[in-house]
């Protein structure tokens, strides 16, 4: 729940500046009948606009300055949010998840106001801050002039504004993307949402006013027939979904700020400015890194205090110990300050009593529940003219940290959780929680993720860290799973972004010399573009994994896999809990290699880039050694060999227990595929164990990158190498039921990656007549020395279907790429990033 500064029945409205410093405001004074006409009725609040509330209409009027010749009367930086959420997590629809920051103009036009978007991307030509003819701008509400005062101040009723769907939460309550533009599409939204007006208002007595900004809130209900699952397992009518939507109102930043141009080799978040005014010669297009304001006292020592730190505060809806936690991690930052020369600049606290926590004044770390785990974020309010953070807002998800316990659980057990000590799995999830509000945090004050630092000794936290998990006397160890405290990453980055030359110095050399420095030192940075998708091509980015050598490490993970599994069973349950729990726990036991897994195939076609600049030594890219890559490509495939997925005899009975109760969506949809009810079926987990690994070896990107490897050096594995591979260690090993399924799923993969339209024609090629050659030995081999008769009755009807092209059509059609597989990240859902480049 948020918390609100009730405006309109306190005495006295409290401004924080940002050095943590109370200010009073003015207090709302009732309007009389001597007002106006307009404004009889209402409530009027003094501030950065003065605001007449009318809660008993509905009205919210805005007064603004005189317009100037161009219209224009006033401009903001504009934000919506949401101040309650849906509370599913693939829709994307959480408390405190913000919207694009727009600068916004009130804009006269004839007897009507507009509000419109301006478009400060693009840049007129020796006219800094004017309006290009150019490029389109977005109006995106007009209305009716209430009152013009003599001093030519106009004032308009905004409410309509303010309960339309700005947000665009419509759109991502179905199928066709989300409000925040990942392109994912919600599994198990609905189709159809539209906003019905009769059920929307803004609420007028929410209104607070300050000098430096506006918040104002309203109620939206959005309405389908078709709702969906996941509105379906919330909403109480999940025809009708109402939302709170705030909107805040921001003076823009006082002028000072300096932006500073993007270097790709530490990188950032970015704002991007299209200068046409560039000299010929020059890129027009450019990016200036995003990071808050902040100045020393004294500019000249080389530390100093600040004018302003830059303040966080947890949500008071963060329980203990989690609240500690939060605060504990976050404060972690302040190290990388000081280190920059900065002394107290960075402080992380619990949010005062009584505050709002979507108030503007706050940078906010909020602590949001969930009906199933998600993704948590770290988002910025940025003036688009500078790339000025104004504002940070975290959101972090309570559910999250409780699939971290299964994971814990099902590693060392139940019986030391809640008892402290380097096991406990209470414990541990608040040493992933410290790691995840300084990540989060990171991203909200300038930072990019860094997935290559796991292979640097953990070099940032603004990596997604897999526990590192140890054997220690044949069992599971989590002693050492998390590190503590920001890595030597985190502080150069900081030192570059934050940091300011000497005195006299030219700031952008002193700049590149921070940037070469890091070079030199030899750090890794690969951010998600090169990195989220399984199919990329750098050796060393990648999410979830551990180690400097992914390979070396997937046979280790394997290793620590292979005894929890054998070790798996009641004392992973909790005295009375439900045995059924069991099948949820196992799940990521059983695929706990599958990060790593990803990690050590990057190698196979793998290329290692760096984001360079010409002169600095690292233009040119390198492929990954011959010997590196067909060491990955037989490590990969360990991980499907039958012995690997084989289980204990009795662990399938043990993980047949049914659930009793009211349907449970968290339980559901962590499981693996059935037998039918909860009859465990240990073929359909080793079915998805290898459908992720040969759905990552095959990828169509990975084989074009083995195919031009292969051509430009055939020394280097190619395409036929890895399908050499494939049928040796996945398709010929057959002697039982699960060497026959993970054949049929290798054999089908092939066949679907020959199919898929994205392969390269030259791989498809080579996929087919694999395929091909594989059946025609099948149906060659048949007689009564081939094997048992259940393996020459698999292969028989293999043949028939692979030789006959409409039964081949039909196999590759009707069985899965993938069976359905179970969400793994400790976050949930695997694509909420969307497409690469987000």
């Amino acid at each position: 729940m948020g918390y609100r500064l009730r405006s309109a029945v306190t005495a006295a409205l409290w401004l924080v500046s940002a050095n943590g410093a109370y200010a009073q405001g003015a207090a709302p004074k009732s309007v009389g009948d001597a007002a106006p006409s307009a404004f009889k009725g209402t409530v009027a609040h003094a501030g950065l606009m003065r605001v007449n509330v009318d809660a008993d209409n509905g009205r919210v009027l805005v007064t603004l300055p005189r317009p100037g010749t161009d219209g224009i009367a006033a401009r903001y930086l504009y934000t919506p949010m949401l101040r309650s959420g849906l509370g599913a997590a693939p829709a994307v629809l959480d408390r405190g998840r913000i919207g694009d920051t727009q600068l916004l103009v009130f804009r006269r036009i004839g007897k009507k106001i507009a509000i419109e978007f301006e478009n400060p991307r693009f840049r007129v030509p020796n006219a800094p801050g004017a309006r290009s003819p150019d490029f389109a701008t977005s109006l995106v509400w007009m209305g009716e002039i209430a009152h013009v005062a003599a001093d030519g101040a106009i004032t308009a009723d905004i409410a309509s504004f303010l309960a339309a769907d700005i947000l665009g939460i419509a759109r991502a309550l179905g199928q066709e993307g989300d409000v925040f533009g990942t392109g994912s599409g919600p599994q198990g939204a609905g189709r159809g949402f539209r906003i019905d007006p009769a059920l929307s208002a803004v609420d007028a007595g929410s209104a607070k006013v300050f000098p430096g900004n506006v918040e104002i809130d309203a109620v939206q209900t959005y309405v389908s027939d078709q709702p969906g699952d996941e509105v379906a397992n919330i909403a109480p009518d999940p025809r009708r979904v109402t939302l709170s939507v705030h909107h805040s109102f921001v003076a823009l930043p006082p002028p000072g700020f300096r932006p500073r141009p993007l270097d790709p080799r530490v990188g950032g978040i970015s704002s991007q400015a299209v200068d046409y005014g560039a000299p010929l010669g020059a890129d027009v297009v450019r990016d200036y890194a995003n990071r808050f304001r902040l100045e020393k006292l004294d500019p000249a020592a080389p530390r100093s205090r600040v004018k302003a730190p830059i303040i966080w505060y947890v949500d008071r809806a963060a329980p203990e110990p989690i609240r500690s936690a939060l605060i504990e991690g976050g404060n972690w930052w302040g190290k990388a300050f000081d280190a920059a020369g900065y002394i107290d600049a960075f402080e992380v606290r619990l949010l005062p009593e009584g505050a709002d926590p979507l108030d503007a004044r706050y940078n906010m770390i909020n602590w949001v529940d969930r009906a199933t785990r998600g993704w948590a974020y770290g988002q910025q309010v940025v003036d688009p003219r500078t790339g000025e953070i104004v504002r940070g807002m975290v959101v972090l998800g309570s559910e999250r940290a409780r699939q971290d316990v299964e994971i814990y659980q099902g590693l060392v057990g139940t019986a030391l959780t809640g008892r402290g000590g380097p096991n406990d799995p209470a414990q541990l999830a608040l040493a992933r929680l410290r790691q995840l509000s300084a990540h989060e945090i990171g991203h909200s004050i300038g930072f990019q993720h860094n997935f290559a630092a796991s292979t640097q000794d953990r070099a940032s936290v603004m990596d997604y860290p897999a526990p590192r998990i140890g054997l220690v006397d044949g069992k599971p160890d989590l002693s050492d799973a998390y590190g503590v405290g920001i890595g030597a990453w985190d502080v150069a980055s900081v030192d570059w972004l934050y940091g300011e030359p000497a005195p006299g110095a030219d700031p952008q050399a002193a700049l590149d010399a921070k940037a070469a420095a890091i070079v030199a030192a030899g750090w890794r940075y690969v951010q998600d573009d090169n990195a989220r998708a399984a199919d990329t091509g750098q050796p060393w980015a990648a999410l979830w994994d551990d180690g400097s050598d992914p390979v070396a490490e997937l046979d280790r993970m394997m290793a620590v896999r292979r005894t929890a599994i054998d070790t798996f069973g009641l004392r992973n349950l909790a005295p009375g809990e439900t045995v059924a729990n069991l099948r949820r726990r196992f799940v990521p036991i059983y695929l706990l290699h599958r990060y790593q897994m990803i990690a050590a195939a990057k190698a196979v076609g793998g290329v290692d880039f760096a984001y360079s600049v010409a002169g600095d030594g690292r233009e040119t890219a390198a492929p990954a050694p011959a010997a590196v890559q067909r060491a990955a490509i037989t490590a990969v495939l360990r991980t499907i060999a039958p012995d690997a997925l084989r289980l204990p005899s009795a662990t399938s009975l043990l993980l047949s227990a049914p659930r009793n109760g009211t349907g449970n969506r968290q339980f559901d949809i962590e499981l693996f595929g059935t037998a039918g009810g909860p009859v465990f079926d240990p073929l359909v987990a080793a079915d998805t164990a290898a459908a992720m690994t040969l759905g990552t070896l095959l990828a169509s990107k990975r084989l074009a990158r083995l195919e031009i490897q292969h051509a430009a050096d055939p020394a280097m594995p190619g395409v036929s190498d890895l399908l050499d591979a494939i049928e040796a260690q996945a398709v010929n090993l057959r002697s039982d039921a699960l060497g026959r399924r993970i054949a049929t799923r290798a054999i089908v993969a092939m066949a679907q990656a020959a199919r898929r339209t994205d392969t390269p024609p030259e791989a498809a090629a080579l996929l087919g007549d694999r395929v091909h050659r594989i059946a025609q030995s099948l149906a060659k081999g048949q007689g009564k020395g081939s094997g048992s008769a259940d393996e020459r009755a698999w292969a028989a009807q293999m043949s028939r279907q692979l030789l006959d092209p409409q039964a081949l059509d039909r196999l590759i059609a009707e069985r899965p790429r993938a069976p359905a597989i179970p969400p793994g990240d400790p976050i949930g859902e695997t694509d909420w990033m969307g497409p690469p480049g987000r």
